[in-house]
């Protein structure tokens, strides 16, 4: 089975068969540019949380936006870590009530745009119109869908879930739960870094990892998968 985080969603299903490769190149490219030019004026910045439960992030930032603050999670990476979008100066004094509440660590990433959040939506009403030009077939692997943790079916609507993903929280830590059901014991990340592995780890005891990040990597994968 197949599953990626964010853009990573796409060569998953280029790879499962429901999308053809120039088509996932082409959105690609316009979910790129729509995410990074038609964002509202602002100063926004994201941050990782670890340590501190989901549903006490989610308590928090309900707390801020019932005062009219921009402050959403982005990002759910798993049981330990959620990462969560806003403008910089609401994620500043979140910051500070994520540690009161318990959090271990605050970590601000490297982003400034409010990704995976309602601020997209002008970039999601774009998108929409891309999207409608592909045709999505039926694939041949399991996809496991961002906005939800759960496989594409057949008869499901790509355009409103591909669209929806810009505005919506990944739920990776969802996926996870999912492949454990599932009874994966093998994980192989293909990108640059670790960073969806050593999430895996996190949550599963008894598994394998094998990261694939250069030619050298793949062909040292290529061997211990044929067992050689």
């Amino acid at each position: 089975m197949l599953c990626g985080l964010s853009l990573g969603e796409y060569p998953a299903l280029i790879y499962g068969g429901q999308l053809k490769i120039e088509d996932g190149l082409h959105l690609l490219k316009q979910r790129g540019y729509l995410m990074q030019h038609k964002l509202p004026i602002g100063e926004y910045s994201m941050i990782a949380i670890i340590g501190l439960e989901s549903s006490k992030i989610e308590k928090i930032c309900n707390k801020f936006s019932k005062q009219g603050l921009f402050i959403y999670p982005a990002n759910y990476n798993y049981s330990e870590q959620t990462v969560v979008s806003g403008d910089k100066e609401t994620i500043e004094k979140a910051s500070l009530e994520f540690k009161e509440n318990g959090a271990k660590k605050v970590v601000e990433l490297k982003t400034s745009g409010p990704f995976h959040t309602k601020a997209l939506e002008q970039a999601k009403d774009e998108y929409i119109k891309d999207l409608k030009k592909v045709s999505f077939n039926k694939g041949n692997i399991k996809v496991i869908k961002n906005i939800d943790g759960t496989f594409y079916k057949d008869n499901d609507d790509f355009v409103q879930i591909l669209s929806k993903h810009i505005v919506s929280p990944v739920r990776f830590d969802k996926a996870i739960k999912l492949m454990k059901q599932e009874k994966i014991d093998t994980f192989i990340e293909i990108g640059p870094g670790k960073a969806l592995t050593g999430f895996i780890k996190k949550e599963l005891n008894d598994i394998e990892t094998i990261n694939i990040y250069d030619v050298a990597t793949l062909e040292d994968a290529i061997i211990k998968l044929k067992g050689e």
